[in-house]
């Protein structure tokens, strides 16, 4: 379908660390505490080749927080997270992705797009470089709003079951 050197944005499941190679940029990230998979319902980050369909709040504030990518009104601060401490929060920046593989991250049962799996900005007291999202994945806010200014919609990205990245 593609080669890796064509991708936009590398992300490396084993190692969770996602990579803009033509940058050379590298963050740690959080991925599904499911593991992985494409199962619609199934808390599991997806693989394969997608793009950014869309990004979303270019023009709210740092921390804002997002409940169906639209801004709650409120700012993520410590004090909110611990008067919620179950929430899954869904910080600064969206970058929502598509799959681009029919049957595989695309379609009935296993629509990336249709399971709302987003790269998105996560609070600082979370840990990087371990699975712990709900299939999402999860980088700091300062990781999530540079990468949001350095792709654009349409980016190809493309997520590996195998370790294709160091950790940086």
């Amino acid at each position: 379908m593609y080669s890796l050197d064509q991708a936009d944005i590398l992300i490396d499941l084993v190692s969770q660390t996602l990579s803009l190679p033509k940058l050379n940029k590298f963050y740690l990230i959080s991925t599904g505490l499911n593991g992985i998979g494409e199962q619609e319902n199934s808390g599991k980050t997806p693989r394969g080749w997608h793009r950014v369909a869309q990004k979303i709040g270019a023009t709210e504030p740092f921390n804002a927080v997002f409940k169906a990518r639209q801004w709650t009104g409120e700012i993520y601060s410590r004090e909110l997270g611990q008067q919620q401490p179950d929430r899954d929060w869904i910080l600064t920046r969206i970058l929502w992705l598509d799959g681009l593989q029919e049957g595989f991250n695309r379609g009935v049962g296993c629509d990336t797009f249709k399971r709302y799996i987003y790269i998105h900005g996560t609070p600082e007291t979370e840990p990087m470089g371990i699975p712990k999202s709900h299939g999402c994945i999860r980088m700091y806010s300062g990781d999530v709003q540079e990468l949001f200014d350095l792709v654009q919609e349409g980016a190809l990205v493309y997520l590996s079951d195998e370790k294709i990245l160091e950790k940086k």
